[in-house]
């Protein structure tokens, strides 16, 4: 949702992965159904992802050694979850670049599990978490042990990346309790083009959090927002 929102308003999206170099591909069973068909994407963010495979800049993305954060006017932190997404949340390397483009106050975005690389991210400054003294949402937990007791009995702790919730990981990066908002409870019903209703955000001056897919839409508009256009 976000590629397909910035590059209709005139953006440029660049892609990073760890290496580079080759496209990066989605989890399959988010594109089949993680279970008897369900819990997979849309038809509609499916063939986003459809058309986004063809974008020049999927298909050869940089390294994360190659990020030069004072290059971009924004940056943004997509989510996901299952073991295979720890590569990109525990990346120490990624953590510097990101600390790099904190560092300029220029537009972040963090949705899901993203939002676990800017609390795993230490400030140079405070030696801090960045998100320490910030407003912030991610994947509630009710949402993540929901899947996964729905789920485990077929697929294990797929829907666990790790040991905590992150949620739960989250909170303990922030300076306040209150600094954590959960949210309206959603289970199903998301976010559209033309209805932002079931959707939910957290913006705090630069950074703009979100909590699953349902709010890809409004998550992708408050972020073109700020850059102006």
């Amino acid at each position: 949702m976000p590629w397909r929102l910035l590059t209709r308003l005139g953006h440029v999206v660049r892609f990073a992965t760890e290496h580079g170099g080759h496209a990066p591909a989605a989890d399959p069973r988010l594109l089949a159904g993680v279970i008897f068909g369900q819990l997979g994407a849309a038809a509609e963010p499916k063939a986003f992802y459809s058309e986004m495979q063809s974008d020049d800049a999927f298909r050869a993305p940089l390294a994360w050694a190659e990020i030069e954060p004072d290059t971009f006017d924004g940056l943004i932190l997509p989510g996901g979850h299952a073991p295979g997404m720890r590569q990109y949340l525990g990346s120490e390397l990624l953590r510097t670049k990101v600390a790099g483009f904190w560092a300029l106050e220029r537009p972040v975005g963090a949705i899901c599990h993203g939002v676990l690389v800017l609390a795993r991210t230490t400030d140079p400054s405070t030696g801090r978490s960045l998100l320490y003294g910030r407003r912030t949402t991610c994947l509630p937990k009710y949402m993540e042990r929901s899947a996964f007791f729905a789920t485990s009995w077929r697929l294990g702790r797929y829907y666990r990346t790790y040991p905590a919730y992150v949620e739960d990981e989250i909170r303990g990066a922030l300076r306040e309790p209150d600094d954590f908002v959960r949210g309206p409870r959603v289970m199903s019903k998301r976010g559209t083009d033309t209805d932002d209703q079931p959707a939910f955000f957290v913006e705090d001056h630069n950074y703009i959090s979100a909590r699953w897919p349902g709010d890809a839409y409004v998550f992708a508009k408050r972020f073109a927002s700020r850059l102006g256009r």
